[in-house]
């Protein structure tokens, strides 16, 4: 019995070193309501105001992270709930992206559209990211 063996090393292009490398950035603004952030700091105080805004913001990322894992182990049920409360408390800090990729994040979700709630979660994070920020700077603008 013949063996017949192809050398595939051997058909192969050389490989050749990139001549130039992209480095792609994503450039976000922010949209933010800052008008309940205020109303917060000027009804709590300072201290208490900036207080009650941190537990609200580790309360969302909590959700993120309840709802990366619903991602991971492709449970679509298990993301209608958080993503209702990251929009709600996200609605009432006036985090805008935060609102409007949630309730992308709850349709790719309805559709158990995996490659759709990637994105969307994705983008959720990244618009929470820059709130978060932004927040902040917002908070102590000196």
């Amino acid at each position: 019995m013949e063996h017949n063996h192809t050398q595939f090393a051997a058909m192969a292009a050389p490989v050749r070193a990139p001549s130039r490398v992209t480095f792609l950035r994503c450039h976000q603004t922010v949209n933010l309501n800052p008008a309940p952030v205020q109303q917060i700091l000027e009804s709590r105080g300072e201290a208490q105001g900036e207080a009650m805004i941190c537990r609200i913001l580790e309360d969302i990322a909590l959700r993120l992270d309840v709802l990366q894992s619903a991602q991971h182990a492709h449970v679509f049920d298990e993301i209608a709930k958080p993503v209702r409360r990251v929009r709600n408390v996200g609605a009432q800090i006036g985090l805008l992206d935060v609102v409007e990729a949630a309730n992308h994040v709850a349709t790719a979700a309805e559709q158990q559209d995996g490659v759709a709630l990637s994105a969307t979660l994705a983008r959720l994070e990244r618009a929470f990211d820059v709130a978060v920020s932004e927040i902040w700077r917002f908070c102590d603008p000196a």
